[in-house]
């Protein structure tokens, strides 16, 4: 492969470089599926509140965030949120992951930093998957949940966009599923890091479309049986 030196703005407006990655096999379009599914990802105290270690304002992404999850809910889609939490043994959070992310020494199961947000206003019906890693799917039970629920589209929102949104979406492209990611409704602590795994999600796992677009989608939908 022939490396090229020439540097580019990793971000979706790129248009040139958009142009390259499709010149290159990349940026097809995935489309929806028939049965879509909401993974909402990590919208938790420890990433949602700027004043916690690894905190940012989240503030514009949960009102996307609870203006699509009104939607799903009138449709009856699935909804799934995760969380990430240890035991204060800290024993199952390994050695490996203790010495590159610090921080999770702070997330434990009962405290603030890993409960949901008010806002997201999750239901009894609605599971909260406490996840180990990255990922909504590894070390989960969120691949026989959506199986079960008959759903082929996973709509990932929540943050953050260059760690668990983008490993989340590897992993539902790598499952087979249509990956949806509404741009408004993922965030990141580094303006420069969302922009990038943005282009990258959406050359590689799924389709990074607008806000407006999914809910059109969404508003397209069937309302659920009472």
């Amino acid at each position: 492969m022939t490396t090229v030196n020439t540097a580019y703005a990793h971000s979706l407006d790129n248009e040139e470089l958009r142009a390259r990655y499709e010149a290159a096999g990349f940026a097809g379009r995935v489309g929806w599926g028939e049965r879509p599914a909401i993974l909402v990802i990590d919208m938790a105290g420890a990433w949602a509140d700027p004043a916690e270690q690894l905190g940012s304002d989240l503030s514009a992404v949960s009102g996307s965030i609870v203006r699509i999850l009104a939607e799903g809910r009138r449709a009856g889609l699935p909804i799934i949120f995760t969380t990430m939490a240890w035991d204060p043994s800290l024993a199952e959070i390994g050695e490996v992951v203790r010495r590159k992310t610090p921080h999770s020494e702070q997330m434990l199961h009962g405290t603030e930093r890993v409960r949901l947000r008010p806002e997201m206003d999750r239901r009894p019906h609605e599971p909260l998957v406490v996840k180990p890693r990255a990922s909504a799917f590894f070390g989960t039970y969120v691949d026989a949940m959506l199986i079960s629920a008959k759903a082929d589209t996973v709509i990932v929102v929540g943050c953050s966009t260059s760690g668990c949104i983008r490993a989340t979406a590897e992993s539902a492209f790598n499952r087979g599923f249509h990956v949806i990611v509404p741009r408004e409704a993922v965030g990141d602590r580094c303006a420069s890091a969302h922009a990038a795994n943005l282009f990258d999600i959406d050359a590689r796992y799924g389709d990074v479309l607008s806000e407006a677009d999914v809910l059109t989608h969404l508003r397209s939908l069937p309302a659920a049986e009472e």
